[in-house]
């Protein structure tokens, strides 16, 4: 480089808007931040086979209440230029929602099952736990298919959450939901099929 030569930075990418995220296809990946598009975390089997075990409980015990879960593409505006879509969400009560553009309600409940990768782990116990603070979802799961851990956190009064339950294993009473019991060993069991996981000497 000759000496005076005068280094030009790239001009920064085009910010996203939340509109513009929500309208793109459901074919194209990727959730917002800082109005710029980022990938979302690997789909794995044992991910989707936690993902549908749990939604399809939460199903049937919210459809007895007249409320609603939504899937892995509902799209949520979680901050100004930040959208999220959680594995799961759950609205205690059937919401009014528009059609069109990201959902500004918070649900009473989010969910997301933690990939393996530090970076995906990063984002679902740090990135989205502040987030989902903000944007007021009062109860938010944590579940990590490769340390076995179940969680559950609340919304306290401070804006912060609160861990009310740490599960490796057994039968748990779900706290916020009135009635929901969740079998955490069924559900390691179930994944262990799935992933292919020999049973140890003397199971069986």
């Amino acid at each position: 480089m000759s000496q005076g030569a005068i280094m030009v930075e790239p001009p920064d990418e085009p910010r996203m808007s939340l509109d513009a995220w929500a309208a793109m296809d459901e074919d194209e990946p990727g959730e917002l931040v800082e109005g710029r598009l980022v990938e979302e975390e690997m789909a794995r089997p044992s991910h989707e086979a936690v993902v549908s075990w749990i939604q399809h409980r939460l199903t049937g015990w919210v459809e007895l209440r007249d409320g609603q879960v939504f899937g892995s593409e509902a799209k949520f505006a979680v901050g100004a230029r930040r959208g999220r879509k959680p594995d799961i969400s759950v609205f205690f009560e059937i919401p009014r929602l528009s059609d069109d553009g990201p959902i500004c309600t918070p649900p009473d409940v989010m969910v997301e099952i933690v990939s393996p990768t530090p970076r995906d782990g990063r984002r679902d116990r740090v990135e989205k736990l502040h987030e989902y603070a903000a944007f007021g979802v009062r109860w938010y799961w944590i579940v990590d298919p490769r340390l076995r851990t179940f969680e559950i956190l609340r919304l306290s009064d401070d804006g912060h959450y609160a861990n009310l339950l740490s599960a490796a294993e057994g039968v748990v009473d779900v706290p916020g939901c009135e009635g929901l019991t969740l079998d955490i060993d069924a559900l390691w069991a179930r994944i262990d099929r799935i992933c292919g996981k020999e049973p140890e000497a003397g199971e069986g």
